[in-house]
């Protein structure tokens, strides 16, 4: 990690959350006590930024300096609003089309599915505040780039999300082998959301509950599911196919 993607200090991470950076999260130590944590959390509170409270060893390992107990991770990029960005899709005349990841952790794969994204043109990919990949360096350099320019959603609550989009006229396919149709059977010509799940637990059951259809890519092989960046890259690009006839 590049040192000027992190922020450590009580004071400089309270500094930084007033200046409204855009922070992925922040590490505390446990049972961080005193008026200048006291404050901190004050400041965080009501903001939606993700604190984990870690063993002050795994702060040490990430920086020998003077932490104070916290370190805060800045965001690469600077996140959008679902809720300004679809409107403005519909206003410039554009058919959506969205990509929805659920509990995707992997960073280079994340990255990979950011790069076919952008190839593609795909409107903006939507994850999960917690439980998600964050936009790091590691991420861009996989992206080739590619997360400097396609918007990208951070939404404190996915479920709400998705349900946003389907009230704004998105129909959301999740790629899943609980399903029953072949994903070249599903129509992506009207304003779509594709949703793709972490390849060990897949598409939590909340999210499924909220799709109103669910494809499959079907698998001759032994090995159980196919990397999730590859499934992606073969939606988007039925999705880009059916839209190009």
């Amino acid at each position: 990690m590049e040192k000027n993607e992190m922020i450590f200090g009580i004071r400089a991470v309270i500094e930084a959350v007033q200046a409204g950076k855009e922070i992925d999260k922040i590490l505390v130590k446990k049972e961080l006590q005193g008026d200048l944590a006291k404050e901190l959390f004050s400041v965080l509170r009501g903001t939606g930024i993700v604190m984990q409270k870690v063993p002050v060893e795994r702060l040490n390992r990430i920086t020998r300096k003077n932490h104070q107990g916290v370190i805060a991770f800045i965001s690469s990029i600077t996140y959008q609003s679902l809720e300004n960005l679809i409107p403005g899709l519909y206003e410039e005349g554009k058919t959506p089309l969205l990509v929805v990841l659920d509990g995707i952790t992997d960073v280079r794969n994340f990255g990979a599915i950011a790069r076919t994204c952008e190839c593609a043109g795909v409107d903006a990919i939507v994850i999960p505040q917690r439980g998600s990949v964050s936009v790091n360096a590691d991420a861009i350099k996989t992206s080739a780039g590619a997360l400097h320019t396609l918007p990208v959603c951070r939404e404190r609550n996915l479920h709400e999300a998705l349900r946003f989009l389907r009230n704004s006229g998105i129909r959301l396919v999740a790629a899943t082998e609980k399903a029953v149709i072949n994903y070249t059977e599903f129509s992506y010509t009207e304003p779509t959301a594709i949703i793709l799940g972490a390849e060990d637990e897949g598409i939590s059951t909340d999210s499924l509950k909220v799709c109103d259809d669910m494809v499959k890519i079907p698998q001759f092989g032994t090995i159980g599911s196919l990397n999730v960046s590859v499934a992606a890259g073969v939606m988007i690009y039925e999705a880009v196919r059916q839209r190009m006839n």
